[in-house]
């Protein structure tokens, strides 16, 4: 599914448009020109369904790159197959990495998602390799694109979002930052934080994002920035955005 000029949504759950497993985040397509790289992996479940979505673009030979946003389930339980699959570097944040390789599902919050209903309890987390750990302020290669690294936990640690300039939108790659309508997820997790997660979205204040391009749920192809706003402001006020859960 074409979303914009350079963008694919390849991989979508029961959060959104369900073209791939049912537990998969929105997995996106960046088309660089001369190189393309994924955005998260989905969760490793019948990733046979997005590299059919990803052939379909034409697009599968170019793909050097598969940036994970964090290490929750539904975005990286695909990567290793993904990784293997395409010859394809795994990008990951730093603090992340090391949970990603050892699929470490108590690190994750996975044994507590699995109790919670959220996914099968004969799920098992697949670990990948990591090529490249990113921070804070460290730029990523797409072909003609610059990704720009934020570190933004509060939904869990570990997490990063990516800033994108593309021939026609500024465009926010969130995971699961911040959502349509300034939705959040916040979870009984021990390591999301609201404190956190009101310091990432005030580092999106005048961001002039068109494309809010998120993990879950409505992507905003254009005003991506009024979404954010509206999660901005209630932090602001010393409130807590509505859940998207």
């Amino acid at each position: 599914m074409q979303l914009l000029h350079q963008v694919h949504l390849v991989g979508s759950g029961r959060l959104g448009f369900e073209l791939s497993n049912d537990f998969d985040c929105h997995v996106f397509l960046l088309d660089g020109g001369s190189e393309a790289a994924l955005i998260d992996s989905g969760v490793g479940l019948d990733t046979e369904l997005i590299l059919e979505n990803i052939r379909a673009t034409g697009l599968a030979n170019k793909i050097t790159k598969i940036i994970l946003t964090h290490a929750h389930a539904d975005h990286m339980g695909g990567a290793g197959q993904l990784r293997a699959a395409l010859d394809a570097q795994v990008i990951a944040p730093a603090e992340a990495a090391n949970w990603i390789r050892s699929a470490d599902e108590a690190a994750v919050s996975l044994e507590l998602a699995k109790r919670a209903g959220y996914y099968p309890e004969d799920y098992r987390l697949q670990g990948s390799q990591v090529d490249v750990e990113v921070r804070e302020g460290d730029t990523l290669r797409v072909g003609a694109l610059e990704l720009r690294v934020l570190e933004t936990p509060g939904h869990c640690r570990g997490h990063c979002s990516y800033i994108a300039q593309t021939e026609t939108r500024k465009i926010l790659f969130g995971g699961d930052l911040v959502f349509f309508n300034g939705a959040v997820i916040l979870q009984n997790i021990p390591d999301c934080s609201i404190q956190d997660y009101a310091t990432s979205v005030e580092k999106l204040d005048d961001a002039h994002i068109n494309a809010l391009l998120s993990g879950h749920w409505v992507l905003p192809l254009r005003n991506g920035q009024k979404h954010i706003d509206m999660a901005l402001q209630a932090f602001r006020g010393l409130m807590v955005p509505k859940n998207l859960l």
